[in-house]
């Protein structure tokens, strides 16, 4: 063997090892330092959490060449002003329900969720593979943001009230924090909506300043102790059948991004989409247990309750899509997504979840 031959081509192929253990993004990508604010407090560990999941999953990604500090609600700027924040420049991105700022414009409310809109599982489907995601950025994009999904509670709760709802004739008057949109329709109905980010809810229950409140459902709802003040808990929370949560990025800063950190960002937003509404459903029964033998008491919304509620969204509807035409726009998408969603969710889907639901009620699982 000639020996000298032999030292160069296996020098090569050393080489050759060497490059294709090195992870390709490591070998071309900067070093990046982002800053995500919250509009959620670090003990909601759910959906805060979900922000440093996604931060997680980037850096691990990247060989930790694209590192995203997260900052909870309150410590760069208030939890309901995180989209402006990102907007402004003043953070690269946050984690926030769009829905927070429908004030601005009602569409907003479109990318989290709206009263008696899509369930979680559709909501997935139209924004993945029905042009949701497109639809809402190209409305974004006029507010200086670029968004994806990035996580989801699934259908909520309907809240926590001082005094049983026995009829729509209760709810007259009643002073209830509701998130977003919802809030809009559930004033047709008699409610005075108050909106109160997430770690003031428990203050203005206790100090009766509001007759009632939502959040999510049994695992952070048992954390933040609305049972010891407000013990009677409602379902369905009718406006916010699925309400998914963005990561949004200031569409200047998402330009200077090299494309392979774009595409990265892009896949943890997804992966962590998946991770949220997997950790409500692993948490949510047990919680509901402890809610119960707390001395929580659970009702279902009378049935005029919602049958109003169905009707006030529907006008509420109308009135929109006469009056703004981003907002027609993206919810004709989204309905017409829903009645076929439904069309094929009443066969296999509830079929099948009904007869198991019975079985679970007859104690056979």
């Amino acid at each position: 063997m000639d020996r000298r031959n032999f030292i160069s081509k296996t020098g090569l192929a050393t080489a050759a090892a060497a490059a294709l253990a090195t992870p390709a993004i490591a070998q071309s990508a900067p070093d990046i330092k982002w800053r995500m604010t919250s509009s959620f407090p670090k003990a909601l560990d759910t959906i805060y959490g979900t922000a440093e999941t996604f931060a997680k999953f980037v850096a691990e990604a990247s060989d930790n060449k694209f590192q995203i500090q997260v900052f909870a609600a309150g410590e760069i700027v208030p939890g309901l002003e995180a989209a402006n924040a990102a907007a402004a420049g003043t953070v690269e991105m946050c984690h926030t329900a769009s829905y927070y700022y429908w004030g601005k414009d009602p569409t907003f409310a479109l990318g989290t969720a709206v009263p008696f809109g899509l369930n979680s599982r559709q909501q997935n489907g139209w924004m993945y593979y029905g042009g949701g995601i497109d639809l809402m950025n190209e409305f974004y994009a006029t507010k200086n943001l670029i968004a994806f999904p990035c996580g989801n509670t699934g259908a909520q709760m309907g809240g926590w009230f001082r005094k049983e709802i026995k009829s729509l004739a209760d709810l007259q008057g009643v002073k209830m924090r509701i998130g977003g949109f919802g809030g809009k329709v559930i004033s047709k109905i008699g409610v005075v909506p108050q909106q109160i980010a997430g770690g003031e809810i428990y203050q203005a229950l206790e100090k009766g300043t509001i007759d009632a409140a939502e959040w999510v459902g049994p695992y952070d709802d048992e954390k933040l102790g609305f049972y010891k003040v407000a013990p009677n808990y409602y379902y369905p929370g009718w406006w916010e059948g699925g309400a998914m949560l963005h990561t949004m990025i200031n569409t200047a800063k998402w330009a200077e991004l090299p494309p392979v950190y774009r595409s990265l960002v892009r896949t943890a937003c997804q992966a962590a989409n998946c991770d949220m509404q997997a950790k409500y459903d692993a948490l949510n029964p047990g919680a509901l247990k402890k809610l119960a033998a707390a001395g929580a008491k659970f009702f279902p919304f009378p049935a005029d309750v919602m049958e109003a509620s169905f009707k006030a969204a529907n006008g509420t509807y109308a009135e929109l899509n006469a009056s703004n035409p981003a907002f027609k726009k993206i919810y004709e998408s989204m309905a017409a997504f829903r009645a076929d969603a439904y069309l094929w969710q009443q066969f296999a889907e509830y079929t099948y979840d009904s007869f198991m639901m019975g079985a679970q009620r007859k104690k056979l699982l």
